[in-house]
């Protein structure tokens, strides 16, 4: 475990789980989900990186330039494949100082994913909070589809109201893969702010997102920006639990299997190419932030 400490903020994080962050406080006040003492994995942490492309594909498989794609499925989440590979490899850290870390992983051409790739990741805590970078270039020779995202699971008081901007929604079908673009009211708007335990459970894509969100809870208001190609925000908010999870990502769900002609975010990664995203959690007390 690596612990990095800045002025009012502690960060833990384990690169040996998916380079998942097990605690994020700021003035001994938990602002990620912490997770359990002992063994965990990554889903019992409170943020972890997705790639080479975030949330569902449909039963994994796609085509793409000519060539079938055949994912194995992620356990648990059957009939699908869920967030890629990043989250559940061992990375490696390059550097580390008392405020921040930059990590590494490699990944062959193989079963799991059949393009040659590279990813970095770093975390760095500053006065105001912290700021999470992520990228993944194409190793191979042919081109890759690719996308990213970051899953972050805030902790939440039962007062916790949620403000995010987002005008349309992606309403899922049974199996939880997009099936329509609706105005957000048709799941739950966030744009002027609603409390998270007053919403029916969420667990959807909100497309033209601002790229900001704010939680206000116990006196303390938490803000999330993302990098501006970060268009759509996962929010999944299962109904009376303690956290919410806001997630920036760079493409839709099933992203891979959308129509030709639809803007869904997923990018081409030529050889070489490299494609990044980055987000920030600041905290201050109500009404002291800039």
């Amino acid at each position: 475990m690596i612990q990095l400490t800045h002025q009012d903020w502690a960060l833990s994080i384990r690169p040996d789980i998916g380079a998942s962050v097990t605690q994020l406080t700021w003035r001994g006040q938990n602002i990620l989900r912490p997770a359990p003492e002992g063994d965990v994995g990554p889903l019992e942490t409170g943020c972890f990186p997705l790639l080479p492309y975030a949330n569902r594909i449909d039963r994994g498989v796609f085509s793409f330039a000519g060539r079938n794609v055949a994912l194995p499925l992620t356990p648990g989440f059957e009939p699908h494949a869920l967030h890629g590979v990043g989250w559940l490899r061992p990375w490696r850290v390059v550097r580390t100082g008392p405020e921040f870390v930059d990590l590494a992983l490699t990944g062959a051409a193989g079963p799991d994913w059949p393009w040659a790739w590279s990813a970095a990741h770093s975390l760095r805590l500053d006065d105001h909070g912290l700021e999470i970078s992520l990228s993944i270039t194409n190793e191979d020779r042919e081109p890759m589809p690719a996308g990213l995202g970051l899953h972050p699971y805030f902790s939440i008081k039962p007062e916790a109201v949620l403000t995010a901007p987002a005008g349309r929604v992606w309403a899922n079908g049974a199996d939880e893969i997009p099936e329509q673009l609706i105005p957000a009211a048709g799941i739950m708007d966030w744009t002027e702010g609603a409390e998270v335990n007053s919403a029916p459970f969420v667990d959807n894509a909100y497309a033209d997102w601002s790229g900001q969100a704010r939680l206000v809870h116990a006196g303390t208001e938490v803000r999330v920006s993302a990098s501006a190609n970060a268009h759509w925000l996962q929010i999944y908010a299962p109904r009376d639990a303690d956290f919410v999870c806001l997630e920036p990502v760079t493409h839709r769900p099933n992203a891979h299997n959308a129509p030709a002609d639809e803007h869904t975010g997923m990018v081409m990664l030529m050889s070489g190419e490299t494609l990044s995203m980055s987000m920030r959690i600041d905290a201050a007390l109500v009404g002291d932030h800039p």
